[in-house]
């Protein structure tokens, strides 16, 4: 069985397990963890299982990823109406080999505009034999309404890539804000615990050390998260040596302020703010 290769999420691949043994497979998954924990690597192993044969290779398999807009190549990833759109046509085909159909909706938290109500309406009526799994953060990263209709499946940060999850989760959370704004950024850090507050400052300041790194060169298993690589290209390229140096000062006052009273949520919308301004 392909999810006997996933070791080290035991918890999240039992549950999946008794799925398929009982023939419970929900029509919509939440596969809910930090990044680098296996959540795409799971969810490829369970499609396979779904569909009896090599996920990558299979016709029934589809993969909706973000995407920067079509005038702008360099512009902020997301998963906009046309990609939701696609989706629902492509469920609404017939299986090429057998009677399912399972689609992995990666960084999904990054649907924007229209994309998050057209993807609910999907949801209340699926078409038969769809089976569809959502890679996120958090439960808050999209609308209640769409993770209710999911069976959520948590998955922990594995213990030697803690660091990769905080610099991952702290360039996902950046992403987000520049692409949503405001009320995304809002959504992403209502109800933060001190503690949580704390990891995602310090995964903006590793973030910060490894966009200085790639601004230098240094070769990829310098970083924290190798597998991040191109996208900490992308967002180096915002950055000057100066502003990024500034940017680890902010991280290291916000994150002794954080000792005291302030706020979590607030402290971790600065740090954001901050990062949202690469020139200052």
């Amino acid at each position: 069985m392909a999810l006997e290769t996933i070791r080290d999420q035991p918890r999240a691949v039992e549950l999946l397990r008794r799925a398929l043994a009982g023939e419970r497979v929900a029509h919509a998954y939440a596969f809910i963890g930090p990044p680098g924990s296996g959540r795409m690597t799971t969810a490829r192993a369970f499609g396979q299982e779904l569909l009896a044969g090599p996920a990558a290779q299979h016709p029934d398999l589809h993969v909706v990823t973000p995407t920067p807009p079509e005038s702008n190549p360099k512009g902020a990833r997301a998963i906009r109406i046309g990609a939701i759109r696609e989706l629902e046509r492509q469920a609404a085909l017939r299986p090429v080999l057998g009677g399912r159909r399972v689609f992995i909706v990666d960084e999904a938290e990054r649907m924007t505009g229209e994309s998050p109500q057209a993807f609910l309406k999907f949801l209340e009526e699926p078409p038969a034999g769809t089976v569809v799994i959502l890679i996120l953060p958090g439960v808050r990263a999209v609308p209640a309404t769409v993770i209710s209709r999911c069976q959520i499946v948590r998955f922990v940060a594995r213990e030697d890539g803690r660091a990769a999850a905080s610099v991952g989760e702290a360039l996902a959370l950046l992403q987000a804000a520049r692409s949503e704004g405001a009320p995304g950024l809002f959504r992403r850090t209502d109800r933060l615990d001190r503690e949580r507050a704390e990891t995602l400052v310090d995964g903006c300041w590793l973030l910060c050390r490894d966009l200085l790194l790639t601004r230098a060169g240094a070769p990829p298993a310098l970083l924290h998260d190798v597998g991040d690589a191109e996208a900490l290209a992308d967002e180096a390229a915002r950055w000057t040596d100066r502003a990024l140096l500034g940017a680890i000062e902010a991280c290291r006052h916000v994150r002794e302020i954080l000792i005291n009273n302030v706020t979590p949520r607030l402290a971790v919308e600065t740090v954001i703010g901050r990062l949202l301004t690469p020139a200052a």
